[in-house]
């Protein structure tokens, strides 16, 4: 089986298991996923959910979050971690889309991360989950799986996202990153892979490997 078999047969089985191909933070609008994800940095999402009702209750909008004070965001999220640096980047990112893009969130990669703070993971998932285009979100769920089956075998984001552009059907690719994460915190978790009730187990080499 070639690894683009294999992956094909990853993305069916994880279907199955997870037909609801959902991201788990919470969001109204495009703004919103962009903000949430920038939290959602070293931090889990569960605790983002958390934090971002208050967040966009008090500034809801790009143009809101632009002439937000700095001292009163980082109160907001401050058991998000990494509470300045995110701050400065929440209100850069208000700023840059009122100046910019009229206050809308841009589609394209080069738009995305020339915002601050925004990396290709953030530019990946917007993509992907807003606009419906092929995207490949390189978290630490999909790198894990996907270097476990034998899929890669590299744990650069970078890297693990072009080889599986190439590997992945590419309206598949964003949902099996959904589920990689649902699998991730459900079965294949790390540390401690529950390779007895996982669906990929017989097309997984770390499994083989286990046995």
């Amino acid at each position: 089986m070639t690894k683009k078999q294999r992956a094909a047969v990853a993305v069916e089985r994880l279907k199955g298991e997870y037909p609801q191909a959902i991201c788990s933070l919470v969001y109204e609008d495009p703004f919103q996923l962009l903000a949430a994800t920038r939290l959602s940095a070293q931090c889990t999402d569960a605790r983002v959910n958390l934090v971002t009702p208050a967040l966009f209750d008090r500034f809801p909008t790009p143009e809101a979050m632009a002439l937000a004070d700095v001292e009163e965001v980082e109160e907001l999220i401050r058991s998000c971690g990494f509470f300045r640096t995110k701050s400065r980047d929440l209100i850069g990112i208000g700023q840059a889309l009122v100046a910019h893009h009229n206050g809308s969130v841009p589609d394209s990669m080069e738009e995305l991360t020339a915002l601050p703070g925004v990396g290709r993971k953030t530019a990946n998932l917007v993509r992907g989950d807003v606009f419906g285009l092929p995207a490949v979100v390189a978290d630490t769920h999909l790198i894990r799986i996907t270097n476990l089956l034998g899929l890669v075998a590299t744990k650069d984001p970078a890297k693990v996202e072009q080889a599986l552009v190439k590997l992945l059907d590419p309206n598949e690719s964003n949902d099996f990153c959904h589920r990689c994460v649902l699998h991730g915190r459900a079965v294949c978790v790390a540390r401690r892979p529950n390779c007895a009730v996982c669906c990929l187990a017989d097309i997984c080499d770390f499994a083989h490997a286990s046995t």
